[in-house]
Parts: C-alpha cells; structure tokens; sequence
C-alpha cells in the first residue's frame, strides 16, 4: 500500500492485508487508523520525496 502525506513524501507500506486497507478507507478518523493501525504495525520504505 502506498500513501502520500501532506509534506508530498510517499511512502510504501509492506504486505497490509486488503481488510485492513478497506478499514482504513472506510474510517471516519483515517488519520487516527492509520496512526493506530498501520503505521506502527507494517514494515515501510520511502518511495519519492
């Protein structure tokens, strides 16, 4: 999964299951999920900057 922040960087996140992408999607606090959820649970490689 691939996300882009705010600053521009873009960031690959490492084998997210398609429930917990859907998940995040469909959350109405997606930064919240993300911070929860994602971000410290996926291993991560900055793609652009």
């Amino acid at each position: 999964m691939e996300i882009e922040f705010t600053s521009g960087l873009v960031y690959q996140f490492l084998v997210v299951p398609p429930k917990t992408y859907a998940d995040l999607m469909h959350s109405p606090e997606i930064g919240k999920y993300f911070s929860e959820k994602i971000r410290p649970k996926f291993q991560t490689k900055q793609v652009f900057s």
